[in-house]
């Protein structure tokens, strides 16, 4: 059973088209630097090159940027980006060497565990996240221009979510494949073009003021944010990953109820109605439902059906916790230090 159509009907001119692919971004170093460099001109053979994982290969807003614009060329791709790029081996092979940084940064950060009471575990990992909590503050404490500065980090999944983690429905079979299109079904907005939760976070960002155009917010993002979507991208685009997206979307559908509810409550402590908060409402009525379809008939199916997946299911449910709490975190550093979180501060909201 599935919730679908919770609260009404969205203005359909608030929400702005976001298919246009967006322009290259500014380069943050030597590795995004060749990778958009390059990717302005035809396809051709890159050289080879040793990345060092740099002083925070979980952040690194260099290492990040350019993973993923390379991600992106299986996405929406870029102005202008010839479409060649996308599976050119040397580019490829050039994102391998940036993978294996970013995912043994990951391993060497978190246990090892094995799987026994998939549910329970993937709730402990929840439990357990040691961070400080952004809705919560978001909710009780900020200003109107630092939820504006939170709904620019978080358009760099929303505005593409599920389709990361749709890559893994042709690695998946039987109970965990019919339980993932059943929730990513949902998510691109139950056979209601209109109600697309990408097309439904357009219209929160349009009601801040905000420009709702896919990567419009790109050169303003940093490399902690950006690492929350490459690690979706990584999981989803790898079969071997498999089990680490489905694990990752797991812990997002079983920890997206409260903070949904906070986010809408502190939009209507702005001021804003259902139009701004739509998005988020319909996140509590949802996925209150596929917290348990997450858990029990797409994660523990997965793990006995597929027992060699079962350790990265929980690897990629720590990863995500992991990951967003070191957004947390810099965020409410930023903040408290009367600082933008963003790499530039936005333009003020219009009155």
């Amino acid at each position: 059973m599935t919730v679908r159509n919770v609260g009404p009907r969205p203005n359909l001119t608030l929400l702005a088209p976001t298919s246009a692919a967006p322009t290259l971004p500014r380069s943050r170093g030597p590795l995004s630097e060749l990778v958009i460099a390059r990717l302005a001109q035809p396809p051709h053979e890159i050289p080879a090159a040793a990345v060092a994982g740099g002083a925070d290969p979980l952040g690194d807003d260099d290492l990040h940027l350019a993973l993923y614009v390379l991600y992106e060329l299986h996405y929406r791709s870029f102005a202008g980006v010839d479409p060649g790029w996308e599976w050119e081996p040397s580019l490829i092979a050039f994102r391998a060497v940036l993978e294996r940084v970013f995912e043994s940064a990951l391993r060497e950060a978190l246990p090892v565990e094995r799987p026994d009471d998939v549910p329970a575990q993937l709730q402990a990992i929840l439990d357990e996240a040691d961070g400080p909590s952004l809705s919560r503050h978001l909710e009780t404490k900020a200003t109107l221009e630092q939820f504006r500065e939170f709904a620019v980090h978080r358009s760099a999944y929303q505005l593409k979510e599920a389709d990361p983690h749709s890559w893994a429905i042709p690695r998946l079979s039987g109970r965990s494949k019919v339980a993932l299109v059943e929730v990513q079904f949902d998510e691109y907005g139950g056979g209601r073009p209109e109600r697309q939760h990408a097309r439904l976070y357009a219209g929160v960002l349009e009601a801040l003021g905000l420009d709702s155009g896919y990567g419009a917010y790109l050169d303003a993002i940093p490399g902690t944010t950006l690492a929350t979507v490459n690690a979706m991208s990584m999981f989803g685009l790898h079969r071997r990953l498999r089990g680490a997206i489905v694990g990752n979307l797991a812990a997002l559908e079983m920890d997206s109820t409260v903070p949904n509810r906070r986010y809408g409550n502190a939009l209507r402590r702005f001021g804003f109605g259902a139009e701004a908060t739509l998005f988020f409402d319909e996140h509590v009525e949802a996925d209150a439902v596929h917290e348990a379809l997450a858990a029990h008939d797409l994660a523990a199916a997965l793990a006995e059906d597929d027992p060699e997946v079962g350790a990265d299911i929980l690897f990629g449910a720590r990863a995500m916790t992991l990951l967003d709490v070191r957004v947390a975190e810099r965020a409410l550093a930023s903040w408290a230090a009367g600082r933008t979180s963003l790499l530039r501060p936005l333009e003020p909201a219009p009155r």
